[in-house]
């Protein structure tokens, strides 16, 4: 599956939040002021199509967006692909580089711990890992 890129994101997000929606209903959830161009969108959702990120029906004389693909696969690519590009496939490195971003507070710092034992105690007993 080719990655999004950021304008189609945007575009797959409105759509994981609505379900489906046509041009009219995806420019007015984007919450943009000025409101995107509908031509621009248009061709966007076209281009999505191709990568086959989304599908569509048509409702009267409508096309109705569908996402084809999961918000969640979505990610896993997008962190796959920052993986191989910035970190040399080293996932250590990632969360090194995350662990030293100054912002992160001592809470999450916990939330991260709890996930890592959990996702442990799910591989060690052999059950499905532990999600958000």
């Amino acid at each position: 599956m080719p990655l999004p890129t950021s304008a189609e994101l945007r575009l797959l997000e409105i759509l994981w939040k609505l379900g489906e929606g046509t041009v009219e209903e995806l420019l007015r959830a984007s919450g943009e002021k000025p409101l995107p161009n509908y031509k621009t969108v248009q061709t966007l959702l076209r281009i999505m199509e191709r990568k086959k990120l989304i599908t569509h029906s048509v409702s009267g004389r409508a096309f109705v967006f569908i996402p084809r693909v999961q918000r969640r696969e979505v990610n896993r690519q997008s962190v796959g692909s920052l993986l191989r590009r910035q970190f040399r496939g080293s996932r250590t490195e990632l969360l090194l580089n995350l662990l030293d971003d100054e912002d992160l507070d001592a809470t999450e710092l916990d939330e991260l711990e709890g996930l890592i034992r959990s996702h442990r105690t799910a591989k060690q007993t052999g059950q499905k890992k532990v999600g958000r």
